[in-house]
């Protein structure tokens, strides 16, 4: 170990040698992520998804990762949360139900730099589609996503014009 400033920095070597157990085996460190997309309700799916997860955890569960966000945004602060923990070795193997809990799309270099740090991805239900089958899931997951955002866009602008006139109103009736 050496210290850069107020970091300490350790060996590649020293880090490998941390993860390995008395046995030879590595440490099962697992970190499950759920996630769902609505900002409120859905609780149910969110526990669903840990309990599903936690059943079937062949390792030690280090924490759960929630959080309720759109797949294809790329500042989920669960998301953050759940990077330190696999760069720090603390958590060795990320578990999601499906894969696009994890991210809507992106899930190929999501799963790239858990590797780069040691750690796997594990998916309960992975997908079993190919070619043709895939493309189109994905175009209607694309047109999906979109279609919700437009309807939520269109939902605020809403609720902000009947916010002015209930304003405006209020304002005529007091003079």
């Amino acid at each position: 170990m050496t210290w850069v400033g107020r970091e300490r920095r350790f060996s590649s070597i020293d880090v490998e040698a941390m993860k390995v157990s008395t046995g030879g085996e590595r440490v099962r460190l697992e970190g499950l992520y759920v996630r769902v997309s609505g900002s409120h309700g859905q609780e149910s799916s969110l526990q669903a998804q840990e309990k599903e997860l936690r059943a079937t955890s062949t390792g030690e569960i280090v924490k759960v990762f929630g959080e309720r966000a759109c797949g294809l945004r790329e500042d989920r602060p669960g998301l953050s949360r759940l990077l330190p923990p696999v760069v720090d070795g603390s958590v060795t193997v990320v578990r999601v139900t499906h894969e696009d809990r994890l991210a809507r799309f992106g899930g190929g270099w999501l799963k790239h730099l858990l590797s780069v740090y040691g750690a796997s991805l594990e998916m309960l239900h992975p997908k079993k589609l190919g070619g043709r089958d895939e493309l189109l899931e994905d175009f209607v997951s694309l047109v999906t996503v979109f279609a919700g955002r437009l309807y939520g866009m269109r939902s605020a602008e809403n609720r902000r014009r009947l916010l002015a006139e209930s304003g405006q109103c209020n304002a005529w009736r007091a003079a």
